[in-house]
């Protein structure tokens, strides 16, 4: 090939969108999620079958499927809060096993189960999202915390209800909190279960506002969903699943069915059925799965 073809040629067009988002934004990093067939069962009953699948660094995607198709059992088995049957997860390049930066792990679970039965401040339920942060040692919150307990309320647009009873709020602000609490701990990677579950249209776009604002802090967003919703304009990436196989991955496809009809709002929450009691958790549970490798 000659000098002269080499500077007449046209330059190499630029990938499509969808195209893009399946390549790592940090091309030197590793995979934020390396998931390898990866497989789950619970009494005996497959649920994840071989799902093998690299989520970026940097990247916000989106894993979407019906009720019962594995996507929250995947969500959880990338946590190591479900075990594999086979196949194996890393975490940043670690396998999970052996993974210890917690830390750097924001999970948001679809409830707040804390608040029905812990009698918790607002302020109380973020700050207990950098137990991952602290030493063993270290009872009390040092300045530093206590600023990234009120920046993280500013991010979500609840300062003004730090003092109260996460009792007093809606659902939707309730799943704020939540977030905010992942971002108390200051993490470079989130993963949400199911955040616009019951949560009407004002927080539908409150929280969209925070993730959109987190992806371009550069963040890892792993969003669980039933559908797109008011967050398909930050999707850079969905991975739809079905029977615990994925069956699409690149662009999100179009809502069908009720989803697609004209001012439809998905409010319901979705248990996963093969999940015997998703809502079971207490406050402490929870802290412990941001946290699952943690002695």
């Amino acid at each position: 090939m000659s000098d002269q073809f080499r500077r007449d040629a046209p330059p190499p067009a630029d990938p499509p969108p969808a195209a893009e988002a399946l390549l790592p934004r940090h091309p030197s990093a590793p995979p934020a999620f390396r998931i390898a067939d990866a497989r789950v069962a619970y009494d005996g009953v497959p649920v994840l079958d071989g799902v093998s699948l690299d989520l970026h660094a940097g990247r916000t995607t989106a894993v979407l499927g019906p009720n019962g198709s594995g996507k929250s059992t995947l969500m959880r088995a990338m946590l190591g809060i479900v075990p594999l049957v086979s196949g194996e997860v890393l975490l940043h390049g670690t396998p999970l096993r052996r993974f210890r930066q917690w830390r750097r792990i924001g999970y948001v679970p679809q409830r707040l189960t804390a608040g029905g039965a812990v009698p918790a401040t607002v302020r109380e339920i973020v700050a207990s999202g950098q137990v991952a942060t602290r030493g063993r040692l270290s009872f009390f919150p040092s300045r530093s915390d206590r600023a990234a307990v009120h920046e993280a309320l500013e991010t979500v647009g609840l300062a003004g209800r730090a003092r109260d009873s996460v009792r007093e709020l809606s659902g939707g602000q309730q799943q704020r909190v939540l977030i905010a609490r992942a971002l108390a701990g200051r993490p470079d990677t989130f993963v949400m279960d199911e955040p616009m579950a019951g949560v009407d249209a004002e927080n539908q776009k409150a929280l969209a506002e925070t993730i959109a604002r987190l992806r371009g802090q550069g963040a890892t967003v792993v969003l669980v969903l039933h559908e797109p919703g008011p967050l398909e304009e930050v999707i850079e990436r969905s991975v739809v699943l079905d029977e615990g196989r994925i069956v699409h991955d690149g662009p999100t496809p179009p809502a069908t069915g009720a989803c697609a009809r004209p001012g439809h709002e998905h409010q319901h929450p979705h248990p996963d059925p093969n999940d015997p009691d998703p809502w079971s958790a207490s406050a402490t549970a929870l802290i412990r799965f941001e946290v699952p490798g943690r002695d």
